[in-house]
């Protein structure tokens, strides 16, 4: 392997050489180092290297994405939620990956605002704060207000950070792909595919024209609900790397002063957030997927307040079908049909041995739903859940890690709140309603009309399909393409066999004509030829005794 090579490479050397130095400092880079020691050889290396190696792997992890910005510190916070390929330990120390991003100056921030919106500042805003209120990875957050004399919060996209999220995502794509062909230990994260769902993720953040429509979304689905507030977007005074919003008047559930000082009923907050996740879930089938304190904000009269929609998971209806088989499995401990789901929405390895899943499946549904509800910790449960995906080494769809994670932070959020408040009990009425929801006719006739259209697409095609492939035929243009495996030693055989046939036939007919030369009357060329058909012959049923089958390649 060499390296400089890449296109990757070539196009961002001084970056390409950055990323593999740190890498290999913090000893996260060894296979590089074993396939193309020239590489690294001119590279400096930090005095601390001999230090760094005697710390845990994954404090390492955390320290080499801290070094190398905001990329791949993005890409260990979402790391952090795959906990099924990467494990309980590392995704614990992943979140805690802070942005260290410099904040742009009042220059910066007017000239992406101006760009963006084709307008002076002065005729966008009455009033702007350019000292952040807030500052991550992507974006930093200033207070301002609108000609109409509305407060709300502009969110403005880093000055380049968009070229240079980009430039790494290409490089990571490059080190995703030789990983997974040189270190065997990273081919078991699937770093291809980790990477591919990362770029996607990544590129949805980075276009605040797409969090600006999932807040409209989201504030349709809760207009009845006065005690959820999504905050309002302005589509005027918005853009791909400008996003103006509502700015809401209230704290963190993570503030506990705040809470106490103003009288908050922690317990009503705690259930109230929980259930307009699990209404997310359950009933719109899309939900917030970054569910941390800092998102979830307490407003006047205990109402809650949802910041940040640039990350959101989907449940399709593929996906919502194979959750609530699983639940309907777990419900019944029927590990079986539990399996099934799994193997169904996950992709599996090559060596995969689905009885020792069903196994350790059927040992977590006796382990944990024997026990009364009320005693079950989710987050336990989730996360045995997840060690068993992962001792596996299966794929999980995105859409389901995303779910598992905010589901434990629900967790964790609600208790910090309510120490007595079970996700469990919360999370008990919407199954149910699944279940009733399975049998209802109104979801019969739903599937029924959606087999109806497929029926009828194929039967009004039927015809011009069943004429096309006539008129081929007829021309002589029709071609069937049959794809085979293993046939080669069912041909050796088949052409031995004929031969060994052959040779015997034709000793015996040189034996009952008397071929000459004869002793005592029998035909000494018809003796030895037929004595080698029936040698060949005994070898060719002797091999298909062994092997029991005809197309055993071993012999």
């Amino acid at each position: 392997m060499n390296l400089h090579k890449f296109s990757q490479f070539k196009n961002n050397t001084s970056r390409f050489h950055t990323i593999i130095s740190t890498l290999t400092k913090y000893g996260l880079a060894n296979w590089i180092q074993a396939e193309d020691p020239n590489f690294l050889k001119n590279l400096v290396t930090n005095a601390q290297g001999d230090s760094l190696a005697g710390l845990p792997f994954e404090e390492r992890c955390r320290m080499a994405l801290t070094e190398l910005g905001t990329t791949f510190i993005k890409l260990g916070q979402i790391l952090s939620t795959r906990a099924d390929l990467i494990g309980p330990e590392l995704a614990t120390e992943l979140t805690k990956l802070q942005s260290d991003t410099p904040i742009d100056s009042p220059k910066q921030v007017t000239a992406m605002i101006e760009s963006e919106l084709g307008l002076a500042m002065d005729e966008l805003f009455s009033g702007f704060d350019f000292t952040p209120i807030g500052s991550a990875s992507i974006g930093q957050v200033h207070k301002a207000k609108l000609h109409d004399g509305t407060d709300v919060v502009v969110k403005v996209q880093h000055s380049d950070i968009e070229d240079k999220i980009l430039a790494d995502i290409e490089i990571l794509a490059l080190l995703a792909t030789l990983a997974e062909k040189y270190d065997k230990e990273l081919r078991l994260f699937q770093p291809k595919s980790l990477i591919e769902d990362f770029s996607e993720s990544l590129l949805k953040e980075l276009d605040y024209g797409k969090e600006l429509r999932n807040m409209t979304l989201f504030s349709q689905f809760f207009s009845n609900n006065d005690d959820v507030v999504i905050p309002t977007a302005y589509p005027d005074v918005s853009s791909k790397r400008v996003l103006t919003m509502q700015c809401l008047d209230g704290f963190s559930i993570a503030e506990v002063d705040k809470l106490k000082a103003n009288g908050v009923n922690t317990k009503k907050v705690a259930s109230l957030g929980v259930n307009i996740y699990l209404d997310m879930v359950f009933k719109y089938h899309i939900f917030h997927a970054d569910p941390h304190p800092g998102n979830i904000w307490v407003l006047p009269g205990d109402r809650i307040g949802l910041l940040d929609f640039g990350m959101i998971g989907r449940i399709d209806d593929s996906l919502q079908e194979s959750i609530e088989l699983m639940l309907l499995a777990a419900s019944e401990k029927n590990s079986t049909d539990f399996t099934k789901q799994i193997l169904k929405i996950c992709t599996l390895p090559e060596d995969f041995d689905q009885n020792k899943l069903q196994r350790d499946v059927d040992e977590f549904l006796h382990e944990y739903l024997g026990q009364p509800l009320a005693s079950l910790n989710i987050s336990e449960i989730l996360n045995t859940m997840n060690n068993i995906i992962r001792h596996h080494r299966l794929l999980m769809p995105s859409g389901i890690s995303m779910l598992i994670r905010v589901l434990v932070m629900l967790e964790g959020s609600s208790q910090r709140l309510d120490r007595e408040f079970s996700v469990n009990d919360a999370i008990e009425p919407y199954t149910q309603k699944m279940k009733m929801a399975r049998f209802s006719p109104r979801r019969f006739s739903k599937k029924l009309g959606r087999s109806y259209f497929v029926w009828e697409r194929l039967l009004t095609t039927l015809p011009d399909d069943v004429e096309t492939l006539i008129s081929k035929m007829r021309s002589g243009s029709f071609d069937v393409n049959l794809k085979h495996r293993h046939l080669d030693a069912v041909i050796n055989r088949l052409v031995y066999g004929i031969l060994s046939g052959a040779i015997f036939l034709g000793g015996s007919m040189m034996l009952s004509s008397a071929v000459r030369p004869l002793f005592h009357g029998t035909s000494i060329i018809g003796a030895v030829v037929t004595g080698v058909g029936s040698i060949l012959c005994y070898r060719l049923l002797n091999a298909i005794r062994t092997s029991g089958s005809l197309t055993n390649e071993g012999d």
